[in-house]
């Protein structure tokens, strides 16, 4: 459970790196179910691979384990994230981030929200380090308190050959110098809000910097699939229309989120 000053740390800064670490054992089974996805979908960049969770994935023609579910429905992380979020969750996306020894590449400052579907714009990022993060291997950096601009600012195009996403904030709607590294050891994890800025350096280190992350929206608000479809069309990953969502927690609270929709092709 997080404490009070834990719950005001994550509104004031928008970002909390909870006290609560997996333990060994889930964490090695973790390293060995995202060995195993690798080796079964060779064809997939390391850098980022979505829906591990999915048996089949439209998003990057990958073939995943449901058991993944295990990991988002782990109640320790659960009961945090309602106390930051609210009682009624839903799962829309994983992400692993691979960051691989000496070729992960730049992933630029930004903001989440610019590339999702969801309206009212809510949720939290569950990022579990599966290595140590450090400096030298590309550790998360971010901004602190840039949440409560509680607006996604102007982004702007990259050159994504040598960056992982086609899109990166301005630099006029940050300020850099206040960038803080999000240095964690493996098992440890952090939570935060979608308007958060952040990104990471390339890693040019002998170690690899990989983590999974948890997509978690409060069920007050809309993932609005018909957006989700005009977002894919110039921004990956293009499922956003037809994934399926995963009720964690409570009940639809806004009534208009599809639950059905990517179920018969996923169950």
């Amino acid at each position: 459970m997080l404490s009070e000053a834990d719950v005001r740390q994550y509104h004031h800064d928008g970002l909390l790196i909870p006290r609560y670490r997996l333990s060994e054992d889930r964490l090695g089974e973790i390293r060995e179910a995202y060995a195993k996805f690798v080796a079964d979908n060779p064809q997939v960049h390391r850098d980022q691979v979505v829906n591990p969770h999915l048996r089949y994935s439209a998003a990057q023609g990958t073939h995943g384990d449901p058991r993944w579910l295990e990991v988002a429905n782990h109640p320790p992380i659960l009961d945090m994230v309602e106390q930051l979020i609210g009682p009624d969750l839903l799962l829309w996306g994983m992400t692993f981030f691979g960051k691989p020894a000496g070729t992960g590449k730049t992933i630029p400052w930004h903001q989440d929200g610019d590339y999702w579907p969801i309206r009212p714009l809510a949720n939290i990022s569950v990022w579990i380090a599966l290595d140590e993060c450090t400096v030298e291997n590309g550790c998360l950096r971010y901004i602190p308190g840039s949440h409560k601009m509680n607006r996604v600012g102007r982004h702007i195009d990259t050159n994504h050959n040598e960056m992982l996403l086609e899109k990166a904030l301005h630099p006029s709607e940050f300020e850099e110098s206040r960038a803080r590294d999000l240095l964690l050891q493996a098992g440890q994890m952090a939570m935060f809000d979608v308007f958060l800025v952040h990104g990471s350096n390339a890693n040019r280190s002998l170690q690899r910097r990989a983590a999974l992350v948890l997509r978690i929206m409060p069920t007050t608000s809309h993932f609005d699939r018909e957006l989700g479809i005009e977002i894919g069309k110039t921004v990956r990953p293009p499922d956003m229309g037809t994934r399926p969502l995963f009720l964690l927690r409570g009940i639809d609270r806004c009534g208009l989120n599809d639950l059905r929709v990517g179920h018969e092709v996923d169950g």
